[in-house]
């Protein structure tokens, strides 16, 4: 172990999760980011410099106990700071960058040493599936392998995403909570539709990984989750058909939503972006625009 710092600034991505149908394993970082600043205290209070009844102090308290927990370190107390653009409840990563930057703090804080891998594992089980989690971590496409067994992170394979792809991404002023969103989804699904899905999800990786983005315009069908979660946002489904018009390589819910978001070249990414924003209008949706680059760095301390 290092010999640690008295306080940190860590920046952490905005992520979407899914794809489409790669369901709790595919995730992409955005250049959208929080921060976080912790500072060590004196005793082992953990404080919000917003107050303690700051709505991210639980998660925050379970962040920290996993990671003194993994690395074995003592309990350190400390006061804890967020600001940023990634906006909660949208499918955004939002949870992730709470969990994130408070691990790669105390990371630093302790002088632990973890790894990048090592961080990613331990938000993954704080997340419980290694979409975001390992995208928000370690930037750019993440694959997340899980364990049958009990979901442990075993291992990730990543790509780097080129500057000529941008995201655009709408985002309906309505909040949606991840347990409601899988609330709604079914305990079976028919044997087709996971087939479907598992070549809908491999298609998609493989035509990332060959870097011939034009086929990806075949790799966003879903059959698992999107069918039971799209109808609960008024205009998601517009808006996405309305991107893929414009010329969209693929479109999909971003995690649960209520984001939904397209892949484009970057050079289309305004006319596709236009008529998103132009469908939601038309179903009187109150949303944000982003066009959005990849981020391929993931987690940053800024300072320590």
């Amino acid at each position: 172990m290092g010999a640690g710092v008295d306080n940190v600034r860590v920046r952490m991505p905005a992520s979407t999760s899914n794809c489409g149908p790669g369901f709790d394993t595919l995730g992409i970082a955005f250049a959208l980011y929080n921060t976080v600043e912790v500072e060590r205290m004196p005793d082992a209070r953990i404080v919000s410099a917003s107050g303690p009844a700051c709505q991210a102090l639980a998660m925050v308290e379970e962040a920290a106990a996993c990671f003194f927990r993994t690395a074995r370190t003592g309990a350190i107390g400390f006061r804890y700071k967020f600001a940023g653009d990634v906006p909660p409840s949208r499918g955004l990563g939002s949870s992730v960058t709470v969990r994130a930057g408070i691990v790669a703090a105390l990371n630093a804080l302790s002088g632990a040493g973890l790894t990048s891998f090592q961080i990613a594992a331990i938000v993954s089980e704080l997340e419980g599936h290694p979409d975001n989690a390992t995208a928000g971590v370690l930037g750019g496409l993440c694959v997340g392998r899980s364990a049958s067994d009990d979901g442990r992170l075993l291992d990730v394979v990543r790509f780097e995403v080129p500057d000529s792809l941008a995201f655009v991404v709408a985002s309906p002023e309505l909040e949606v909570k991840t347990n409601d969103s899988r609330a709604v989804l079914p305990s079976r699904i028919p044997f087709a539709d996971a087939v479907r899905s598992v070549n809908g999800a491999s298609f998609f990786v493989a035509a990332f990984a060959s870097g011939d983005y034009e086929k990806l315009r075949n790799g966003f069908d879903d059959f698992l989750h999107e069918p039971h979660r799209l109808p609960k946002i008024p205009g998601a489904q517009d808006a996405l058909a309305a991107g893929r018009n414009a010329g969209a390589l693929g479109a999909w819910l971003s995690g649960s939503g209520s984001s939904v978001a397209c892949l484009a070249w970057r050079r289309d990414a305004a006319g596709v972006s236009a008529a998103m924003s132009a469908s939601l209008a038309r179903s009187g949706v109150a949303h944000t625009m982003r066009v959005l680059a990849a981020d391929n760095q993931g987690i940053v301390v800024l300072n320590a």
